[in-house]
């Protein structure tokens, strides 16, 4: 009910808004598990993505999204669960291998998992090099990947800026990528790089991004060096 009440709301004040252009929504499946794996330009990616999905999309966040107290946290807490997010602690030692297997479970319950697969945000608005959790995942479920990419949202909410801005957004789905010819092979470290590497190819295609072979935690920490 929270999840229909959030998207009835804010999908209707989206729409108005930011009438928001959605190419290839057909291609995602109406039923079954699906990876849905895009581009990572702006905090509010994650809600246009979950507004535009004709299905729940659930993704992972920072604890630290639904952990406070007060009011304030109580309003946080709903807002991201009815949004689909799933907290979980990726500061920890383990961070990877917990939002690995939150993914896993998604997927075996037949639900849309949302991933990004440059692992944070991008620095400069650039496409970087994506960590190979993506395809750990699709070849451990068997879950086709739906590429994306959100074009406009960085100028929706540019880094640094508070309250969002209104600017045109698209949201754009490419072809299904089946790995199932990979089967088997989720811990062999060439195919998870090959598999990962086309789909950022797609990704790129799809955003017009410039791509910068690197990841992007390590073009964060040399800018702000």
């Amino acid at each position: 009910m929270s999840r229909i009440l959030l998207k009835a709301f804010l999908g209707l004040l989206m729409r108005v808004l930011y009438r928001p252009t959605v190419e290839g929504m057909e291609r995602i499946p109406g039923s079954g598990p699906v990876i849905l794996a895009g581009n990572h330009v702006t905090f509010i990616d994650s809600l246009f993505l979950a507004l535009v999905v004709k299905r729940q999309v659930f993704f992972i966040g920072k604890d630290e999204y639904v952990t406070g107290k007060g009011l304030k946290g109580r309003l946080m807490a709903w807002f991201f669960g009815a949004s689909g997010m799933i907290p979980v602690d990726r500061d920890g030692g383990h961070g990877g291998v917990a939002a690995l297997m939150t993914g896993r479970r998604v997927l075996d319950e037949g639900k849309i998992f949302a991933i990004y697969p440059e692992g944070t945000r991008s620095p400069d608005g650039r496409l970087y090099r994506g960590r190979t959790g993506i395809a750990r995942l699709a070849l451990m479920t068997g879950a086709p990947v739906v590429p994306f990419a959100m074009v406009g949202t960085d100028k929706v909410q540019p880094s640094g800026k508070g309250l969002p801005r209104i600017a045109p957004v698209t949201v754009r789905f490419g072809e299904q990528l089946d790995f199932s010819r990979y089967e088997g092979m989720d811990r062999d470290r060439y195919v998870l790089r090959a598999v990962t590497d086309e789909v950022m190819s797609h990704v790129m295609r799809l955003s017009g991004q410039e791509y910068v072979d690197v990841y992007a935690t390590k073009a964060r920490a040399s800018k702000a060096a």
